[in-house]
């Protein structure tokens, strides 16, 4: 049995992780939870944002499955999700968007993957208050955090059976930051001859994500460019609601639902589990229990396909706990 560290997470987290715990059962899954806190759910029960003794746990088992935690605007604490993927050195960050059919959108055909770089860029946190009207923030790319999650999107590819890397760059401008993680892409790329590789300018980038989506693959890109293109895509198969993400790292790996803590729904049981529900099934299959992850991921397309119990953000009007047992009526 593999133990996984659990965070259910704040506001809408705890009813979409009661939801996915009763569907991730009945797949067979061969899991031991053990549920530790983080967020605003942390600072009231533990007293920290970020507790040792939830850091403790996920390097012990060194796989989590969490749920959304919030994250203060402007002030307050830095986002716990940050901290944790410096903490377990997470590099890459993955996400990808396909179409559910049943879910009517603009667009058919989409089936990407948005690699995106997790520890460094202008998410490292390096900002100064030069004086009351100006402030400084510092974009950091490195060689080595470069290479390794664009290696990562090759390895992705040729393991998923993709035939094209693009990489999203704003080169032009900035010369030398983004000068590096596109000259890198170059060097690596010529390691991986069957992958076709082709470079956008981000803001281009970002128009031909919503004019003509199908015409792309794997996507790898820096910290925030894939933070906004990664909800970009989103929005093309239905929303947050139903978008996973994984975020890897060499020795650990945390499986979340990328969308926020909803607190204006929170307990009222309208959220949609299927986010985390994908992220699940990326973590079964992570952890080598492929079967259980066919059998999730089967059910919950067959459900929403059906159209009869789907919650409020994709045109139904189901509860949370009443979206879940459809799913494992189905399963």
């Amino acid at each position: 049995m593999t133990k996984i560290t659990l965070i259910p997470g704040d506001g809408i987290g705890p009813e979409i992780t009661a939801a996915a715990l009763q569907i991730i059962e009945k797949s067979g899954a061969d899991i031991e939870f053990e549920e530790y806190y983080a967020g605003v759910t942390a600072l009231e029960k533990c007293g920290d944002i970020l507790p040792a003794e939830t850091v403790a746990n996920i390097e012990k088992n060194t796989v989590a499955l969490k749920g959304p935690l919030t994250t203060p605007l402007g002030t307050g604490f830095r986002s716990v999700n940050v901290q944790l993927r410096k903490i377990f050195d997470l590099y890459a960050n993955v996400r990808p968007a396909k179409n559910f059919k049943g879910i009517r959108t603009p667009f058919d055909g989409v089936d990407l993957i948005t690699v995106r770089e997790n520890t460094e860029g202008l998410y490292t946190g390096i900002e100064y208050e030069i004086n009351k009207d100006v402030t400084q923030a510092v974009r950091v790319i490195t060689r080595p955090s470069t290479e390794r999650v664009i290696k990562y999107a090759f390895d992705l590819a040729v393991s998923q059976g993709r035939k094209k890397v693009s990489v999203f760059h704003k080169s032009n401008i900035m010369k030398i930051t983004d000068g590096l993680f596109t000259s890198v892409a170059e060097e690596i790329a010529k390691g991986y001859p069957g992958i076709e590789c082709d470079y956008h300018i981000i803001d281009a980038a970002c128009m031909k994500l919503v004019t003509n989506p199908e015409k792309f693959d794997v996507i790898v890109t820096s910290n925030l460019f894939g933070d906004i293109i990664s909800d970009l895509t989103s929005g093309l198969i239905g929303g947050l609601g139903l978008t996973c993400g994984s975020n890897i790292g060499k020795d650990a790996a945390i499986f979340e639902a990328v969308h926020g803590s909803a607190p204006d729904i929170a307990g009222q049981n309208k959220a949609n589990p299927t986010a985390l529900l994908m992220a699940a099934v990326q973590m079964l299959y992570h952890i080598g229990q492929p079967d259980a992850a066919v059998k999730i991921q089967t059910a919950v397309e067959r459900t929403i396909e059906e159209g009869k119990y789907t919650t409020v953000d994709i045109g139904g009007n189901t509860s949370c706990s009443d979206y879940a047992k459809a799913v494992i009526d189905n399963m």
